[in-house]
């Protein structure tokens, strides 16, 4: 499974988790109003009636089961919310099937914006252009007629701070896509360490490490400490490749040979 598929395998689980909750929050709702289906709206306690107790037992009843309807139509919200960010996040891994393609676009175009915001200042700033020189100049970077007319009048310039945020972006975006090349051309491979299994997932940019049992709490806290999690459907700790987690592999498998 990629990273794709374990992405919308989540979303799936979440939307399930909201209607599961959903069906909860229903329930308990007309738990609620059945508690209370024997007593007139608006019927007071009887106070010293034979009635009394009753009555504010099913009032607490059907103030019980509101609250847990409330509760879970709250968690409700939070699991839709949740599906919906899982859907929404087009962050790139390194361990995507189509990274370095992504990566290529993603590049291309911050490219094509940083070009265009110079551009744009470049004949904002122009003294020897009219405004109607302008505007047209605009128009031809793909500026609609009434935008750049604005923009003309107004003499906006895209600031010095978005031409160095963006610039910062294209340079980390380089660096990722040379960083997808490299591990593109690793093959993945897996070996032993004494009792200890190694797999190193170029394919999935992730490194795992497999022990006979639980590790102890001293492993488990030097785990945690370079960016380790435990995977319980892989039964393993694993973790992005990087530097800093392959020199902490080859130290615990020289220490386990």
């Amino acid at each position: 499974m990629n990273r794709k598929e374990r992405q919308e395998a989540r979303a799936e689980r979440y939307r399930q988790y909201a209607e599961n909750a959903e069906r909860r929050a229903t329930a308990a709702f007309n738990a609620s109003s059945a508690a209370v289906d024997g007593i007139p709206a608006g019927q007071p306690i009887l106070v010293g009636h034979h009635s009394e107790k009753a009555h504010r037992r099913a009032l607490d009843r059907s103030h019980s089961a509101m609250g847990r309807s409330v509760r879970e139509s709250e968690k409700a919200a939070y699991y839709r919310q949740k599906a919906e960010a899982v859907e929404n996040n087009d962050n790139i891994y390194l361990g995507d099937d189509d990274a370095i393609e992504r990566l290529e676009a993603k590049i291309a175009e911050l490219s094509e914006l940083q070009d265009r915001m110079k551009a744009t200042n470049k004949i904002i700033r122009s003294k020897s252009m009219s405004d109607a020189d302008k505007v047209a100049a605009l128009c031809e970077l793909g500026y609609t007629e009434p935008y750049a007319t604005k923009f003309v009048a107004n003499n906006n310039q895209f600031p010095a701070y978005a031409l160095t945020n963006n610039n910062a972006k294209i340079n980390a975006a380089k660096k990722q896509l040379e960083l997808a090349k490299k591990l593109a051309d690793k093959e993945d491979r897996e070996y032993e360490a004494g009792d200890l299994t190694i797999e190193e997932c170029y394919s999935e940019n992730r490194v795992r490490v497999h022990f006979p049992g639980k590790p102890e709490e001293e492993m488990r806290v030097n785990l945690k400490r370079h960016g380790f999690r435990w995977a319980p459907s892989l039964g393993c700790w694993q973790a992005y490749i990087s530097r800093r987690t392959l020199d902490f592999i080859k130290e615990i498998t020289k220490s386990n040979q």
